[in-house]
Protein backbone atom coordinates (compact mmCIF):
# COMPACT_ATOMS: atom_id res chain seq x y z
CA UNK A 1 0.00 0.00 0.00
CA UNK A 2 1.20 3.11 -1.02
CA UNK A 3 0.50 6.43 -2.36
CA UNK A 4 0.44 6.35 -5.54
CA UNK A 5 0.49 2.36 -6.44
CA UNK A 6 -3.00 0.77 -4.34
CA UNK A 7 -3.50 4.01 -1.70
CA UNK A 8 -5.00 2.99 1.18
CA UNK A 9 -9.23 3.10 1.32
CA UNK A 10 -8.88 5.79 3.79
CA UNK A 11 -9.84 8.89 0.83
CA UNK A 12 -12.82 6.92 0.14
CA UNK A 13 -13.84 5.35 3.68
CA UNK A 14 -14.11 9.12 4.72
CA UNK A 15 -16.59 10.11 2.24
CA UNK A 16 -18.07 6.93 2.73
CA UNK A 17 -18.95 7.87 6.83
CA UNK A 18 -19.65 11.93 6.28
CA UNK A 19 -22.89 12.81 7.78
CA UNK A 20 -24.09 12.79 3.49
CA UNK A 21 -22.80 10.45 1.52
CA UNK A 22 -24.76 9.93 -1.91
CA UNK A 23 -24.35 6.35 -3.28
CA UNK A 24 -22.88 6.64 -6.38
CA UNK A 25 -21.23 3.06 -6.54
CA UNK A 26 -23.31 1.84 -9.38
CA UNK A 27 -21.12 3.41 -11.65
CA UNK A 28 -18.34 0.44 -10.89
CA UNK A 29 -21.02 -1.39 -12.62
CA UNK A 30 -19.81 0.33 -15.87
CA UNK A 31 -16.22 0.68 -15.73
CA UNK A 32 -16.68 -3.25 -14.66
CA UNK A 33 -18.78 -3.59 -18.48
CA UNK A 34 -15.74 -2.07 -20.01
CA UNK A 35 -12.59 -3.80 -18.24
CA UNK A 36 -10.04 -5.06 -20.25
CA UNK A 37 -12.30 -4.27 -23.86
CA UNK A 38 -11.75 -1.52 -26.22
CA UNK A 39 -13.84 0.73 -24.23
CA UNK A 40 -11.34 0.95 -21.46
CA UNK A 41 -10.54 4.15 -21.42
CA UNK A 42 -12.74 6.66 -20.19
CA UNK A 43 -12.28 10.79 -19.74
CA UNK A 44 -14.72 12.11 -17.73
CA UNK A 45 -14.99 15.81 -17.38
CA UNK A 46 -16.91 18.07 -15.67
CA UNK A 47 -16.81 21.38 -13.54
CA UNK A 48 -15.46 21.80 -9.92
CA UNK A 49 -17.80 20.61 -7.28
CA UNK A 50 -19.30 17.66 -9.35
CA UNK A 51 -17.76 15.03 -6.97
CA UNK A 52 -14.82 13.93 -9.86
CA UNK A 53 -11.67 12.98 -6.81
CA UNK A 54 -15.15 11.12 -5.22
CA UNK A 55 -15.29 9.00 -8.36
CA UNK A 56 -11.64 8.50 -8.40
CA UNK A 57 -11.07 7.60 -4.92
CA UNK A 58 -14.60 5.17 -5.40
CA UNK A 59 -12.43 3.22 -8.09
CA UNK A 60 -9.51 3.39 -6.27
CA UNK A 61 -10.52 1.75 -3.16
CA UNK A 62 -12.75 -0.98 -5.67
CA UNK A 63 -10.01 -1.97 -7.88
CA UNK A 64 -7.08 -2.07 -5.83
CA UNK A 65 -8.23 -2.90 -2.22
CA UNK A 66 -9.65 -6.67 -0.86
CA UNK A 67 -10.07 -4.48 2.56
CA UNK A 68 -12.61 -2.74 0.81
CA UNK A 69 -14.83 -5.11 0.87
CA UNK A 70 -17.14 -4.16 3.74
CA UNK A 71 -18.02 -0.69 2.95
CA UNK A 72 -18.88 -2.36 -0.88
CA UNK A 73 -20.64 -4.71 0.45
CA UNK A 74 -23.15 -2.05 2.14
CA UNK A 75 -23.25 -0.25 -1.17
CA UNK A 76 -25.77 0.17 -4.02
CA UNK A 77 -22.96 -2.13 -5.93
CA UNK A 78 -23.51 -4.96 -4.17
CA UNK A 79 -26.77 -5.59 -5.57
CA UNK A 80 -25.22 -5.96 -8.88
CA UNK A 81 -24.83 -9.95 -9.68
CA UNK A 82 -20.74 -10.79 -9.72
CA UNK A 83 -20.35 -7.17 -8.18
CA UNK A 84 -17.17 -8.32 -6.32
CA UNK A 85 -15.64 -10.13 -9.81
CA UNK A 86 -13.07 -7.52 -9.49
CA UNK A 87 -12.55 -6.17 -6.32
CA UNK A 88 -8.90 -6.03 -4.96
CA UNK A 89 -7.62 -7.54 -8.56
CA UNK A 90 -5.58 -4.84 -9.60
CA UNK A 91 -2.88 -2.62 -9.38
CA UNK A 92 -3.87 0.91 -9.11
CA UNK A 93 -1.65 3.66 -9.60
CA UNK A 94 -3.51 6.89 -8.56
CA UNK A 95 -2.33 10.32 -9.77
CA UNK A 96 -3.55 13.38 -8.98
CA UNK A 97 -1.84 15.90 -11.58
CA UNK A 98 -2.10 18.91 -10.09
CA UNK A 99 0.26 17.50 -7.44
CA UNK A 100 2.93 18.05 -10.29
CA UNK A 101 2.29 20.44 -13.21
CA UNK A 102 2.86 24.14 -11.39
CA UNK A 103 3.02 26.91 -13.07
CA UNK A 104 6.93 27.38 -11.98
CA UNK A 105 7.85 23.93 -13.43
CA UNK A 106 8.31 22.77 -16.80
CA UNK A 107 6.29 20.03 -18.20
CA UNK A 108 9.28 17.64 -18.38
CA UNK A 109 10.92 18.23 -14.58
CA UNK A 110 6.42 17.61 -13.54
CA UNK A 111 7.00 14.46 -15.83
CA UNK A 112 10.24 13.28 -14.55
CA UNK A 113 9.18 13.68 -10.70
CA UNK A 114 6.17 11.82 -11.47
CA UNK A 115 7.69 9.11 -13.12
CA UNK A 116 10.48 8.63 -10.24
CA UNK A 117 7.55 8.63 -7.48
CA UNK A 118 5.74 5.57 -8.75
CA UNK A 119 8.79 3.88 -10.19
CA UNK A 120 9.86 3.79 -6.55
CA UNK A 121 6.46 2.15 -4.96
CA UNK A 122 6.30 -0.34 -8.21
CA UNK A 123 9.38 -1.21 -7.62
CA UNK A 124 9.21 -1.90 -4.03
CA UNK A 125 6.25 -3.44 -4.29
CA UNK A 126 8.09 -5.81 -7.07
CA UNK A 127 11.61 -6.44 -5.85
CA UNK A 128 12.09 -9.62 -7.72
CA UNK A 129 11.36 -8.24 -10.94
CA UNK A 130 14.59 -7.47 -13.04
CA UNK A 131 14.22 -3.67 -14.09
CA UNK A 132 15.76 -2.19 -17.02
CA UNK A 133 14.98 1.40 -16.19
CA UNK A 134 13.55 1.91 -12.80
CA UNK A 135 13.17 5.90 -13.39
CA UNK A 136 11.43 5.25 -17.06
CA UNK A 137 7.54 4.45 -15.99
CA UNK A 138 6.64 3.15 -18.89
CA UNK A 139 9.58 0.90 -18.94
CA UNK A 140 8.74 -0.39 -15.22
CA UNK A 141 5.47 -1.54 -15.76
CA UNK A 142 5.94 -3.18 -19.05
CA UNK A 143 8.49 -5.01 -16.99
CA UNK A 144 6.15 -5.72 -14.73
CA UNK A 145 3.60 -7.22 -16.39
CA UNK A 146 6.02 -9.03 -18.30
CA UNK A 147 7.58 -10.91 -15.30
CA UNK A 148 3.92 -10.81 -13.47
CA UNK A 149 1.30 -11.45 -16.05
CA UNK A 150 -0.34 -8.98 -14.00
CA UNK A 151 -2.90 -6.02 -15.46
CA UNK A 152 -3.06 -2.18 -13.86
CA UNK A 153 -5.49 0.20 -13.64
CA UNK A 154 -4.95 4.22 -14.04
CA UNK A 155 -6.33 6.31 -12.50
CA UNK A 156 -5.11 10.22 -13.02
CA UNK A 157 -7.24 12.94 -10.83
CA UNK A 158 -6.77 16.84 -12.70
CA UNK A 159 -5.74 15.32 -15.51
CA UNK A 160 -5.85 18.50 -17.68
CA UNK A 161 -3.59 20.59 -14.57
CA UNK A 162 -1.13 21.37 -17.29
CA UNK A 163 -3.60 22.85 -19.36
CA UNK A 164 -4.79 25.36 -16.75
CA UNK A 165 -1.56 26.22 -14.79
CA UNK A 166 0.34 26.23 -17.51
CA UNK A 167 -1.61 27.99 -19.86
CA UNK A 168 0.55 29.24 -23.03
CA UNK A 169 3.14 25.91 -22.84
CA UNK A 170 2.30 24.54 -26.18
CA UNK A 171 5.40 22.73 -26.28
CA UNK A 172 5.24 21.02 -23.01
CA UNK A 173 1.21 20.01 -22.90
CA UNK A 174 2.16 17.91 -26.53
CA UNK A 175 5.13 16.50 -24.65
CA UNK A 176 2.33 15.79 -22.01
CA UNK A 177 0.01 14.04 -24.18
CA UNK A 178 2.38 12.10 -26.17
CA UNK A 179 3.37 10.88 -22.69
CA UNK A 180 0.24 9.84 -21.61
CA UNK A 181 -0.51 8.28 -25.64
CA UNK A 182 2.86 6.09 -25.15
CA UNK A 183 2.22 5.42 -21.14
CA UNK A 184 -2.05 3.81 -22.12
CA UNK A 185 -2.59 3.69 -26.12
CA UNK A 186 -2.22 -0.21 -27.22
CA UNK A 187 -0.68 -1.72 -24.42
CA UNK A 188 -2.73 -4.42 -22.85
CA UNK A 189 -0.89 -4.23 -19.18
CA UNK A 190 -4.15 -1.48 -19.44
CA UNK A 191 -7.35 -2.92 -17.89
CA UNK A 192 -8.63 0.42 -17.41
CA UNK A 193 -7.88 4.36 -17.69
CA UNK A 194 -9.96 6.54 -15.96
CA UNK A 195 -9.18 10.87 -16.44
CA UNK A 196 -10.66 12.96 -14.32
CA UNK A 197 -10.18 16.98 -15.02
CA UNK A 198 -12.66 19.66 -15.81
CA UNK A 199 -11.77 20.19 -19.63
CA UNK A 200 -12.26 17.73 -22.36
CA UNK A 201 -8.79 16.17 -24.23
CA UNK A 202 -7.20 18.31 -26.17
CA UNK A 203 -7.44 19.10 -29.68
CA UNK A 204 -4.30 19.91 -31.95
CA UNK A 205 -5.70 19.59 -35.22
CA UNK A 206 -4.66 16.41 -36.91
CA UNK A 207 -2.82 15.40 -33.49
CA UNK A 208 -5.05 13.23 -31.94
CA UNK A 209 -3.02 11.92 -28.93
CA UNK A 210 -5.49 10.37 -26.99
CA UNK A 211 -8.10 9.25 -29.81
CA UNK A 212 -8.34 5.86 -27.59
CA UNK A 213 -10.70 7.15 -25.05
CA UNK A 214 -14.00 8.01 -24.94
CA UNK A 215 -15.56 11.09 -23.57
CA UNK A 216 -17.92 11.76 -21.15
CA UNK A 217 -18.44 15.53 -20.27
CA UNK A 218 -21.37 17.70 -19.50
CA UNK A 219 -22.10 17.99 -23.25
CA UNK A 220 -22.09 14.85 -23.62
CA UNK A 221 -22.08 12.45 -20.48
CA UNK A 222 -23.21 9.30 -22.18
CA UNK A 223 -23.79 6.38 -19.82
CA UNK A 224 -22.22 8.27 -17.33
CA UNK A 225 -25.00 10.68 -17.32
CA UNK A 226 -26.55 10.15 -13.42
CA UNK A 227 -23.25 10.11 -11.97
CA UNK A 228 -22.07 13.57 -13.52
CA UNK A 229 -23.97 15.22 -10.35
CA UNK A 230 -26.93 14.67 -8.14
CA UNK A 231 -30.02 13.02 -9.51
CA UNK A 232 -33.11 14.69 -9.04
CA UNK A 233 -34.73 11.77 -6.86
CA UNK A 234 -31.27 11.82 -4.74
CA UNK A 235 -32.25 15.65 -3.89
CA UNK A 236 -35.49 14.98 -3.10
CA UNK A 237 -34.62 12.14 -0.64
CA UNK A 238 -32.20 14.67 1.12
CA UNK A 239 -34.54 17.40 1.02
CA UNK A 240 -37.22 14.83 2.83
CA UNK A 241 -34.48 14.10 5.20
CA UNK A 242 -33.72 17.58 6.11
CA UNK A 243 -36.48 19.17 5.89
CA UNK A 244 -35.72 21.54 3.23
CA UNK A 245 -37.66 22.87 0.48
CA UNK A 246 -37.55 20.90 -2.52
CA UNK A 247 -38.17 23.52 -4.95
CA UNK A 248 -36.28 26.48 -3.78
CA UNK A 249 -33.67 23.74 -3.97
CA UNK A 250 -34.41 23.16 -7.33
CA UNK A 251 -34.48 27.12 -8.29
CA UNK A 252 -31.01 27.58 -6.57
CA UNK A 253 -28.95 24.18 -7.97
CA UNK A 254 -30.67 22.41 -10.61
CA UNK A 255 -31.00 23.35 -14.44
CA UNK A 256 -28.32 21.58 -15.90
CA UNK A 257 -30.26 19.29 -18.57
CA UNK A 258 -28.07 16.52 -19.52
CA UNK A 259 -28.44 13.09 -21.64
CA UNK A 260 -28.10 9.67 -21.34
CA UNK A 261 -27.48 7.14 -23.90
CA UNK A 262 -30.62 5.15 -25.24
CA UNK A 263 -31.35 2.22 -24.27
CA UNK A 264 -31.34 -0.67 -27.16
CA UNK A 265 -35.19 -0.97 -26.42
CA UNK A 266 -35.72 2.58 -26.20
CA UNK A 267 -34.07 3.29 -29.59
CA UNK A 268 -36.92 3.17 -32.05
CA UNK A 269 -39.36 5.19 -29.50
CA UNK A 270 -36.34 7.80 -29.72
CA UNK A 271 -36.14 8.16 -33.40
CA UNK A 272 -39.96 8.59 -33.24
CA UNK A 273 -39.82 11.40 -30.96
CA UNK A 274 -41.85 9.51 -28.25
CA UNK A 275 -38.95 8.85 -26.32
CA UNK A 276 -37.55 11.47 -23.90
CA UNK A 277 -36.39 10.14 -20.54
CA UNK A 278 -32.92 10.20 -21.48
CA UNK A 279 -32.80 14.01 -21.00
CA UNK A 280 -32.94 14.90 -17.14
CA UNK A 281 -31.91 16.98 -14.07
CA UNK A 282 -28.34 17.35 -12.60
CA UNK A 283 -27.84 19.34 -9.02
CA UNK A 284 -24.50 20.47 -7.84
CA UNK A 285 -23.48 17.98 -5.36
CA UNK A 286 -21.12 20.36 -3.36
CA UNK A 287 -24.06 23.09 -3.34
CA UNK A 288 -26.62 21.09 -2.00
CA UNK A 289 -24.81 19.13 0.64
CA UNK A 290 -23.72 22.83 2.35
CA UNK A 291 -27.36 23.30 1.67
CA UNK A 292 -28.70 20.68 3.71
CA UNK A 293 -25.99 20.98 6.37
CA UNK A 294 -26.05 24.73 7.37
CA UNK A 295 -29.80 24.52 6.67
CA UNK A 296 -29.21 28.28 4.55
CA UNK A 297 -29.85 28.29 0.94
CA UNK A 298 -27.39 30.39 -0.26
CA UNK A 299 -24.56 30.96 -3.21
CA UNK A 300 -22.30 28.44 -2.48
CA UNK A 301 -20.06 28.39 -5.67
CA UNK A 302 -18.49 31.80 -4.80
CA UNK A 303 -17.48 30.10 -1.80
CA UNK A 304 -14.86 28.00 -3.21
CA UNK A 305 -13.85 30.09 -6.43
CA UNK A 306 -13.50 33.36 -7.46
CA UNK A 307 -15.53 35.26 -10.05
CA UNK A 308 -12.44 36.54 -11.69
CA UNK A 309 -12.29 33.91 -14.25
CA UNK A 310 -15.73 34.47 -15.49
CA UNK A 311 -15.49 38.05 -15.92
CA UNK A 312 -12.58 37.76 -17.67
CA UNK A 313 -13.85 35.43 -20.83
CA UNK A 314 -16.66 37.48 -20.46
CA UNK A 315 -15.08 41.04 -20.62
CA UNK A 316 -13.51 39.79 -24.08
CA UNK A 317 -16.73 40.47 -25.79
CA UNK A 318 -16.18 38.31 -28.56
CA UNK A 319 -18.92 38.64 -31.88
CA UNK A 320 -21.20 40.76 -29.16
CA UNK A 321 -20.87 38.03 -26.11
CA UNK A 322 -22.19 40.77 -23.51
CA UNK A 323 -25.38 40.66 -25.08
CA UNK A 324 -25.44 37.06 -25.28
CA UNK A 325 -24.56 37.16 -21.77
CA UNK A 326 -27.79 39.61 -21.33
CA UNK A 327 -30.03 37.77 -22.87
CA UNK A 328 -29.33 34.64 -21.11
CA UNK A 329 -28.96 36.90 -17.23
CA UNK A 330 -33.18 37.96 -18.68
CA UNK A 331 -33.78 34.38 -18.84
CA UNK A 332 -33.30 33.26 -21.94
CA UNK A 333 -30.90 30.78 -24.03
CA UNK A 334 -28.69 31.84 -27.18
CA UNK A 335 -27.51 29.26 -30.16
CA UNK A 336 -24.12 28.10 -29.71
CA UNK A 337 -21.78 25.84 -31.89
CA UNK A 338 -19.33 23.97 -29.93
CA UNK A 339 -17.44 22.00 -32.68
CA UNK A 340 -14.65 24.77 -32.93
CA UNK A 341 -13.77 24.95 -29.32
CA UNK A 342 -9.99 23.42 -28.72
CA UNK A 343 -10.58 22.27 -24.90
CA UNK A 344 -8.04 24.53 -23.91
CA UNK A 345 -7.99 28.73 -21.82
CA UNK A 346 -6.47 30.21 -24.22
CA UNK A 347 -7.44 29.10 -27.80
CA UNK A 348 -10.84 31.65 -28.19
CA UNK A 349 -11.40 32.24 -31.44
CA UNK A 350 -15.40 33.07 -31.48
CA UNK A 351 -17.77 33.92 -29.22
CA UNK A 352 -18.85 29.90 -29.14
CA UNK A 353 -15.24 29.09 -27.97
CA UNK A 354 -15.91 31.20 -24.97
CA UNK A 355 -19.15 29.61 -24.52
CA UNK A 356 -18.35 26.47 -24.64
CA UNK A 357 -15.85 26.65 -21.92
CA UNK A 358 -18.68 28.30 -19.87
CA UNK A 359 -20.45 24.73 -20.32
CA UNK A 360 -17.39 22.63 -18.93
CA UNK A 361 -16.70 25.02 -16.06
CA UNK A 362 -20.41 24.90 -15.15
CA UNK A 363 -21.46 28.77 -15.74
CA UNK A 364 -23.68 27.33 -18.61
CA UNK A 365 -26.04 24.32 -19.82
CA UNK A 366 -26.40 22.74 -22.93
CA UNK A 367 -29.14 21.63 -24.91
CA UNK A 368 -27.91 19.14 -26.98
CA UNK A 369 -31.59 19.21 -28.72
CA UNK A 370 -31.82 22.73 -29.36
CA UNK A 371 -28.37 23.48 -29.79
CA UNK A 372 -28.33 26.32 -27.15
CA UNK A 373 -27.03 27.55 -23.64
CA UNK A 374 -28.71 29.24 -20.88
CA UNK A 375 -27.79 29.80 -17.15
CA UNK A 376 -28.90 26.83 -15.47
CA UNK A 377 -30.00 27.99 -11.85
CA UNK A 378 -30.22 31.20 -9.18
CA UNK A 379 -26.59 30.04 -7.69
CA UNK A 380 -24.99 30.80 -11.05
CA UNK A 381 -27.47 33.81 -12.08
CA UNK A 382 -25.83 35.47 -8.57
CA UNK A 383 -21.81 34.60 -10.62
CA UNK A 384 -23.09 36.45 -13.29
CA UNK A 385 -24.51 39.52 -11.18
CA UNK A 386 -21.07 39.61 -9.46
CA UNK A 387 -19.33 39.24 -12.84
CA UNK A 388 -21.24 42.22 -14.72
CA UNK A 389 -20.60 44.57 -12.01
CA UNK A 390 -18.66 47.79 -13.77
CA UNK A 391 -19.12 50.37 -15.95
CA UNK A 392 -18.07 48.34 -18.68
CA UNK A 393 -21.75 46.91 -18.66
CA UNK A 394 -23.68 49.98 -18.45
CA UNK A 395 -24.28 50.39 -22.36
CA UNK A 396 -24.99 46.82 -22.90
CA UNK A 397 -27.46 46.22 -19.89
CA UNK A 398 -29.43 49.85 -21.85
CA UNK A 399 -29.09 48.39 -25.37
CA UNK A 400 -30.89 45.34 -23.81
CA UNK A 401 -33.11 47.47 -22.02
CA UNK A 402 -34.35 49.08 -25.65
CA UNK A 403 -34.47 46.10 -27.28
CA UNK A 404 -36.59 44.43 -24.51
CA UNK A 405 -39.09 47.54 -25.32
CA UNK A 406 -38.97 47.51 -28.59
CA UNK A 407 -40.24 43.90 -28.64
CA UNK A 408 -42.87 44.97 -25.81
CA UNK A 409 -43.71 47.71 -28.36
CA UNK A 410 -44.29 45.65 -31.57
CA UNK A 411 -46.18 43.10 -29.22
CA UNK A 412 -48.73 45.95 -28.52
CA UNK A 413 -48.63 47.47 -32.17
CA UNK A 414 -47.32 50.68 -31.10
CA UNK A 415 -46.14 51.79 -34.80
CA UNK A 416 -44.97 55.31 -33.03
CA UNK A 417 -43.01 53.68 -30.10
CA UNK A 418 -41.51 50.73 -32.37
CA UNK A 419 -39.86 53.32 -34.77
CA UNK A 420 -38.79 55.26 -32.27
CA UNK A 421 -36.96 52.80 -30.46
CA UNK A 422 -35.64 51.57 -34.05
CA UNK A 423 -34.47 55.17 -34.07
CA UNK A 424 -32.67 55.22 -30.80
CA UNK A 425 -31.21 51.58 -31.11
CA UNK A 426 -29.90 52.97 -34.44
CA UNK A 427 -27.81 56.30 -32.58
CA UNK A 428 -25.84 53.16 -30.21
CA UNK A 429 -25.30 51.27 -33.23
CA UNK A 430 -23.50 53.69 -35.47
CA UNK A 431 -24.20 54.78 -38.90
CA UNK A 432 -22.30 51.89 -40.77
CA UNK A 433 -25.31 49.58 -39.62
CA UNK A 434 -27.59 51.58 -41.99
CA UNK A 435 -26.72 52.37 -45.61
CA UNK A 436 -28.28 50.21 -47.95
CA UNK A 437 -31.14 47.60 -47.18
CA UNK A 438 -28.85 44.64 -46.31
CA UNK A 439 -27.43 46.89 -43.65
CA UNK A 440 -30.87 48.15 -42.81
CA UNK A 441 -31.37 44.16 -42.03
CA UNK A 442 -28.51 44.03 -39.71
CA UNK A 443 -29.52 46.52 -38.27
CA UNK A 444 -32.88 45.74 -37.25
CA UNK A 445 -31.44 42.36 -35.93
CA UNK A 446 -28.95 44.26 -33.83
CA UNK A 447 -31.87 46.14 -31.89
CA UNK A 448 -33.83 42.96 -31.48
CA UNK A 449 -31.11 41.01 -30.15
CA UNK A 450 -33.29 40.80 -27.03
CA UNK A 451 -35.30 38.57 -29.08
CA UNK A 452 -33.43 35.61 -29.25
CA UNK A 453 -35.23 34.75 -25.84
CA UNK A 454 -38.30 33.96 -27.77
CA UNK A 455 -37.75 33.37 -31.28
CA UNK A 456 -36.02 31.81 -33.90
CA UNK A 457 -34.53 34.50 -36.70
CA UNK A 458 -34.89 33.42 -40.15
CA UNK A 459 -33.53 35.48 -42.70
CA UNK A 460 -35.34 36.23 -46.48
CA UNK A 461 -38.01 33.26 -46.24
CA UNK A 462 -38.60 31.90 -49.56
CA UNK A 463 -42.84 32.66 -50.36
CA UNK A 464 -42.78 31.40 -53.51
CA UNK A 465 -42.94 34.54 -55.21
CA UNK A 466 -40.55 36.66 -53.25
CA UNK A 467 -38.62 36.62 -50.04
CA UNK A 468 -39.51 38.04 -46.70
CA UNK A 469 -36.60 39.87 -45.48
CA UNK A 470 -36.92 38.72 -42.01
CA UNK A 471 -39.45 36.66 -40.15
CA UNK A 472 -38.52 35.90 -36.07
CA UNK A 473 -40.75 32.15 -35.02
CA UNK A 474 -41.49 31.77 -31.73
CA UNK A 475 -39.24 29.02 -30.02
CA UNK A 476 -41.85 25.74 -28.24
CA UNK A 477 -40.87 27.14 -25.05
CA UNK A 478 -42.98 30.82 -26.17
CA UNK A 479 -45.85 29.86 -28.63
CA UNK A 480 -48.38 32.25 -27.26
CA UNK A 481 -46.03 35.22 -28.81
CA UNK A 482 -46.97 35.94 -32.56
CA UNK A 483 -44.65 35.68 -34.99
CA UNK A 484 -43.35 38.26 -36.73
CA UNK A 485 -42.80 38.79 -40.41
CA UNK A 486 -40.60 42.22 -41.14
CA UNK A 487 -40.54 43.49 -44.59
CA UNK A 488 -37.64 46.33 -44.63
CA UNK A 489 -37.00 49.44 -47.60
CA UNK A 490 -34.48 51.93 -47.53
CA UNK A 491 -35.11 55.19 -48.70
CA UNK A 492 -38.54 54.42 -50.22
CA UNK A 493 -41.88 54.43 -47.65
CA UNK A 494 -43.18 52.15 -45.09
CA UNK A 495 -46.52 52.12 -47.49
CA UNK A 496 -44.51 50.00 -50.12
CA UNK A 497 -43.12 47.81 -47.55
CA UNK A 498 -46.76 46.90 -46.77
CA UNK A 499 -47.98 46.84 -50.35
CA UNK A 500 -45.25 44.24 -51.37
CA UNK A 501 -46.17 41.89 -48.20
CA UNK A 502 -49.54 41.58 -49.87
CA UNK A 503 -48.77 41.46 -53.23
CA UNK A 504 -46.19 38.69 -53.06
CA UNK A 505 -48.81 37.02 -50.21
CA UNK A 506 -45.50 36.54 -48.00
CA UNK A 507 -47.93 35.71 -45.42
CA UNK A 508 -49.03 32.37 -47.24
CA UNK A 509 -45.86 30.24 -45.87
CA UNK A 510 -46.92 31.64 -42.17
CA UNK A 511 -50.93 30.13 -42.69
CA UNK A 512 -50.39 28.32 -39.35
CA UNK A 513 -49.84 31.43 -37.82
CA UNK A 514 -53.05 33.03 -38.90
CA UNK A 515 -54.44 34.86 -35.93
CA UNK A 516 -51.02 35.47 -33.94
CA UNK A 517 -49.04 37.11 -36.60
CA UNK A 518 -47.62 40.36 -36.71
CA UNK A 519 -46.20 42.32 -39.72
CA UNK A 520 -43.85 44.80 -39.11
CA UNK A 521 -43.05 47.37 -42.11
CA UNK A 522 -39.87 49.40 -41.45
CA UNK A 523 -38.21 52.14 -43.96
CA UNK A 524 -35.46 54.10 -43.50
CA UNK A 525 -35.38 57.43 -45.12
CA UNK A 526 -31.48 58.50 -44.75
CA UNK A 527 -32.60 61.85 -46.03
CA UNK A 528 -34.84 62.81 -43.93
CA UNK A 529 -35.24 66.70 -42.51
CA UNK A 530 -35.35 67.10 -38.59
CA UNK A 531 -32.90 66.69 -35.76
CA UNK A 532 -31.75 63.60 -36.81
CA UNK A 533 -30.99 62.50 -40.37
CA UNK A 534 -31.44 58.77 -39.61
CA UNK A 535 -35.37 58.41 -39.50
CA UNK A 536 -37.47 55.34 -39.74
CA UNK A 537 -40.91 54.77 -40.26
CA UNK A 538 -42.96 51.94 -38.78
CA UNK A 539 -46.52 49.91 -39.64
CA UNK A 540 -47.27 47.39 -38.05
CA UNK A 541 -50.61 45.01 -38.72
CA UNK A 542 -52.07 41.57 -37.10
CA UNK A 543 -53.60 38.62 -39.39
Amino acid sequence: MGIYLNPSIRSFSMAYNSEIYVDKTGLISYTNSVLCTSQRFLSVSRPRRFGKSYAADMLCAYYGQTESRDIFGKCRISKYDNWDKYLGKFDVIRLVMTKFFKSNVTASDALSKMQKLVCKEICSANPDVEYEDKENLIQVIEDVYSATDKQFVIIIDEWDAIFRERKDDKEGQILYLDFLRDWLKDNDYIALAYMTGILPIKKYGKHSALNMFDEYSMITPMQLAEYTGFTESEVQELCKKYDMSFDEVSDWYDGYLISNSVPIEKRKLYRSGEYTEYRFPIYNPLSVVKAMRTGVIDDYWSKTESYEALADLIAMNYDGLKDDIAIMMDGGSVKVNISSYQNDMTSFNNKDDVLTLLIHLGYLCYDNVEKTVFIPNKEIIEEFNTSTKGDNWIGTFKSFQISNELISAIWSLNEEKTAELIELAHDRAGNKTYNDEAALSYGIQYALYAAQKYYTTIQELDSGKGYADLVYLPSPRYPDKPALLMELKYNKDVQTAADQVRARNYPQVLEHYAGNLLVVSINYDKDANGESYKKHSCKIEKL
